[in-house]
């Protein structure tokens, strides 16, 4: 691992520790979030990690803060021992909610019933949270399931709905819009504005989705409204 630190505005700077995603990576990620909350203390204003990268925004003279930065990842070792929560979010897996299960199934020579196992056998790391308040980028999935983002972005996503783009896999947590495809859908909030630090998803953490029934889904809560016709 070598740290390459890029500069991203006058008050931010990009801590590159990767160039290639890998579960592997989040205890170095963790690692390094911890040394630079540290090191920067109250002059730190947001610090962002991603799936290779960390965004530090501050408030002291770049140059300051850069050797700050510099000096806190010398001799930097992985954090193995203060994981993030683990989560189990129940899934309904099933067409009317998630559209692209059926079409996922046939692309990759599986059935429904495998690909529902496949994406719901293993843990996956919480990389990053992006896009909208509480989205949680999740990895890696069977390669089996890998599959690319829709070439025409659906105009409305039901809150809730699970999917995968490439080897990544994630929950909507608000209606928007979106590309990934949709394979089920889960009652779970997963942003909550009364809830402390308002998403339930937070980097380091891990999650794994549980296959539900329709009639568990509803009784936890969740709405079983089909997609739109052409949203």
């Amino acid at each position: 691992m070598k740290v390459r630190i890029e500069v991203v505005a006058i008050d931010s700077l990009m801590v590159r520790l990767f160039d290639s995603i890998d579960e592997a990576n989040m205890p170095w990620m963790l690692a390094a979030s911890q040394r630079l909350s540290a090191a920067l203390g109250t002059h730190l204003l947001d610090l962002v990690p991603s799936y290779t990268t960390l965004m530090v925004q501050f408030d002291l003279p770049p140059a300051e803060a850069k050797a700050l930065i510099v000096q806190a990842l010398d001799g930097l070792q992985p954090d193995t021992g203060s994981a993030g929560r683990r989560h189990e979010i129940p899934v309904w897996y099933h067409a009317s909610v998630g559209p692209e299960l059926p079409v996922l199934a046939a692309r990759s020579g599986l059935s429904e019933d495998e690909v529902i196992r496949l994406h719901s056998e293993r843990d996956y790391p919480v990389f990053a949270l992006g896009f909208a308040p509480g989205f949680g980028f999740m990895g890696l999935v069977d390669p089996q399931l890998a599959t690319p983002r829709l070439s025409t972005p659906r105009k409305r996503v039901a809150a809730g709905s699970v999917g995968i783009a490439e080897r990544q896999t994630a929950a909507y947590p608000a209606v928007s819009p979106g590309g990934w495809n949709l394979i089920g859908r889960t009652p779970v909030r997963l942003f909550d504005r009364e809830r402390e630090g308002y998403s339930l998803l937070q980097p380091g953490d891990r999650v794994r989705f549980v296959a539900v029934s329709h009639a568990e889904f509803l009784a936890l809560g969740g709405d079983d409204s089909p997609l739109e016709a052409g949203a």
